[in-house]
């Protein structure tokens, strides 16, 4: 007996040896493969997020330089040669070098290593200047690209001049020889690195980023990886060994008394059955063996029904969520999903009182209530009854929930952005676009109707100067002054929108020129009653310039907002806080 069990260990260490050895050269071989790709993928993610973040900072480059361009005080300043002024107003922008007229620069000269954008600056009399915003390729670069890059703190990130480092995020010196896009071993400063660059990130320039990871680092990961799996490996053989020697032992007790059973019911299937004869032992193993096979025959059975119920219901439940947006029908989808797959005989949403119901919950049934929660936002509680809820029922309902909550949550947010794509989040105005497709809607309709329609600029005036002496924050405020004016005084039917910036665009359905400039007087009279206090308390006097055009004496949208646009600069240029016509209108005194 003993002998027999010392060959069955052996024959299992023999048996298992080759395998562990195979497995052991296999995995510590993908161990290595995988520290080494693992850092690859971060590296080259952290590559890709560092280039995203220098084109935000060349985004943000030439807007700079497009919006300094565009300002009209800037340009008036530098065409008139006010050498205080264009200094004065460069002192917010530290990167930016302007060219005047007769080759005059002012601001920041960029240095030779950074990435420049130009915008160019015309007034009536044709081309004054122009205005460069450049990045300089500096370890300040290295250091903000690095920290939204989501490297570990072992590696670094390097911008190079062909193959010099020129800066870096920590500090790293020398020359690196890198093939742009390809992971690399690179010996740099006499040190390897494992790295990762891209292409030339400017046309003219041979200047790129990379991202390094210390060699050393994944070497001694893989190390340690391969002494574990050794570890890991030999206690196989051990416990190999044990099972085998303890099976044996239990072989060679039970053999004789249980071979014939075993030869029945370990080669058959579920559909075959152990002959069974007399009533001994034996015969009641045997038909033990049968009636669990009958069982689990059965058993099988009400499954593969239960799954193909469950499964119709999940693939409607799953349709449906898809093909709405709509709350309401959402949660009547999961009503009734619910009662079809968990077997309930009633259900009902709550919260706050009863959302929906379907059936009676007044019975002393099992009772099952799910929250339906997705962060913060709350959609109600789920609650099942029936006559027993079992554990498969439970996880039904729970997956039902988890799904739900992800379509109310879809459906909740389609809601937000649907409404923020139409509304200007500061005045609570129609924002820009909403504005010119109901300008686009009331011309369509005011031509089949052959009713009149007014559009009238309005113009915040001095708005530069609240800003510049009060804060951004003074300025909003008046914005929303402004807003709440026109919220007052327009009809239900007319649409206020924010056109940009102080500019604000009004739509009068109904409203000839006269009726649109008797309109624009009492806006222009509302807003200069009011008062905003700046910070300080200090009272700010808020004034606005109207221009007035209408339907059908322009007969395009774009002919009534050029037609209320040039109304609103003769507005400014007479005087400011006034009401002017494309049309000839009554004008204030």
């Amino acid at each position: 007996m003993a002998s027999f069990r010392v060959k069955l260990v052996l024959y299992f260490l023999l048996l298992s040896l080759l395998p562990v050895a195979a497995a052991f050269w296999g995995f510590s071989t993908v161990a290595a493969h995988g520290e080494t790709k693992r850092v690859d993928e971060r590296l080259q993610a952290g590559l890709r997020a560092s280039l995203a973040g220098y084109q935000q900072r060349i985004d943000s480059a030439q807007a700079t330089a497009t919006n300094l361009a565009a300002a009209k005080l800037f340009k008036r300043d530098l065409e008139q040669n006010d050498d205080i002024a264009v200094r004065r107003a460069l002192q917010r922008y530290p990167n930016v070098e302007i060219t005047g007229p007769f080759g005059l620069r002012f601001g920041a000269a960029p240095p030779v290593l950074s990435a420049k954008r130009t915008a160019s600056m015309f007034s009536p009399r044709g081309f004054i200047g122009s205005v460069t915003a450049f990045v300089p390729f500096d370890t300040n670069l290295a250091i903000r690209l690095r920290k939204t890059s989501g490297l570990e703190n072992d590696d670094a990130l390097v911008i190079l001049d062909g193959t010099r480092i020129v800066a870096s995020s920590p500090p790293v010196f020398g020359f690196a020889d890198l093939r742009a896009g390809a992971s690399q071993v690179a010996s740099i400063g006499g040190a390897r690195y494992r790295a990762v660059s891209a292409g030339s990130i400017e046309e003219f320039q041979p200047t790129r980023i990379a991202v390094i990871s210390p060699q050393h680092k994944i070497d001694a990961a893989a190390s340690a990886t391969r002494m574990r799996l050794l570890v890991f490996m030999l206690g196989v053989l051990v416990l190999v060994s044990i099972v085998a020697y303890f099976e044996g032992r239990s072989i060679v007790r039970r053999l004789s008394g249980l071979v014939a059973a075993a030869h029945g019911i370990a080669r058959g299937r579920l559909s075959e059955r152990v002959p069974v004869r007399g009533r001994d032992e034996f015969a009641q193993l045997g038909r033990a063996f049968n009636e669990m096979a009958d069982q689990l025959e059965a058993r099988l059975h009400e499954l593969e029904e239960e799954r193909a119920r469950v499964r119709t219901a999940f693939t409607r439940f799953a349709d449906a969520l898809g093909a709405t947006h709509d709350p309401d029908q959402l949660l009547r989808v999961v009503l009734d999903t619910a009662l079809e797959a968990t077997g309930a005989t009633s259900a009902e949403i709550v919260d706050r009182g009863v959302l929906l119901q379907a059936g009676d919950l007044s019975g002393a049934e099992d009772r099952l209530e799910i929250p339906l929660v997705a962060g913060q936002a709350t959609f109600g509680t789920l609650v099942l009854v029936g006559p027993s809820f079992d554990e498969e029922a439970r996880l039904t309902a729970t997956s039902l929930a988890a799904q739900a909550v992800v379509a109310l949550e879809n459906a909740r947010l389609h809601g937000i952005v649907e409404r923020q794509a139409l509304i200007d989040n500061l005045t609570g105005l129609a924002n820009r676009r909403h504005s010119e497709e109901a300008l686009s809607a009331e011309l369509a309709r005011a031509e089949r109707f052959g009713t009149p329609l007014s559009v009238v600029f309005a113009d915040l005036d001095e708005f530069k100067a609240v800003n510049d002496r009060y804060g951004h924050p003074a300025g909003d405020l008046v914005l929303r002054e402004f807003a709440d004016v026109l919220h007052a005084t327009l009809r239900e039917a007319d649409v206020a929108g924010r056109w940009g910036g102080e500019e604000f665009l009004l739509l009068l359905p109904g409203t000839d020129a006269d009726g649109g400039a008797q309109l624009a007087e009492r806006v222009r009279a509302g807003i200069e009653d009011r008062t905003v206090r700046g910070p300080t308390g200090d009272p700010i006097s808020i004034t606005c310039s109207f221009g007035v055009a209408s339907y059908p004496a322009a007969e395009t949208a774009d002919d009534l907002l050029a037609a209320a646009d040039d109304a609103l600069y003769e507005a400014k240029r007479a005087g400011k806080n006034r009401v002017e016509g494309a049309l000839p209108l009554l004008r204030r005194p």
